[in-house]
């Protein structure tokens, strides 16, 4: 399957959007953007996943299948159990296919900051002390390590069983910023259909 690229037209307005990569990509940063230059709703997954204590929250799926299901919104792929139900509904795939040494350089930068700075993130959690990296084998750290080529056989996976499903392909920061003013910005303020006339 040929994937989008940066300066490849969207053939629709995306509705609902689901953004993949590994930990440390930019996937909510990147979400974040999409929804607001399209003004849909963008709900961050790990606020639905995590509760106090860094404790999955018993009402995640039920949270996700009532997002999935609504008419508009733009999340982060991940979760096993999230990424069914995101996907089913999904209209955009966008994939961030940086590379090990960009990703690994993101998430130590911005674990370290959290570490240091005891940000708050989800529920009241924070990061763990850095040294927690030496016997956690699931740091996050080291989980970015280990699972980086992950995201590319979910992302071919899903094109198989999902072949009209719209998936970009953006490999680093320079495409990103092109595909958003570019390709996506053209939608702002556009209520263009699958027919493709505007109405403004």
């Amino acid at each position: 399957m040929r994937y989008l690229n940066a300066t490849d037209e969207l053939s629709t307005r995306p509705q609902r959007v689901i953004v993949a990569g590994t930990s440390g990509s930019g996937k909510t940063h990147l979400a974040a953007r999409i929804g607001a230059t399209l003004q849909i709703p963008h709900v961050e997954i790990d606020a639905l996943h995590h509760g106090p204590g860094w404790a999955k929250r018993p009402e995640f799926e039920g949270d996700v299948r009532r997002l999935a299901r609504s008419p508009q919104w733009v999340t982060e792929w991940q979760y096993p159990a999230a990424r069914p139900m995101l996907a089913e509904r999904a209209d955009l795939l966008v994939w961030l296919d940086l590379s090990l040494t960009r990703v690994m350089w993101q998430v130590t930068r911005r674990t370290i900051g959290r570490a240091l700075n005891r940000e708050v993130l989800w529920n009241g959690n924070v990061e763990p002390p850095l040294w927690t990296i030496l016997r956690d084998r699931d740091h996050i750290i080291r989980w970015t390590w280990r699972t980086h080529g992950q995201t590319r056989s979910r992302v071919v996976a899903l094109a198989a069983e999902r072949p009209h499903l719209t998936i970009v392909r953006l490999g680093n920061r320079a495409e990103i910023e092109r595909w958003i003013a570019q390709a996506l910005a053209g939608w702002v303020g556009s209520n263009r259909g699958r027919d493709g006339v505007a109405s403004r």
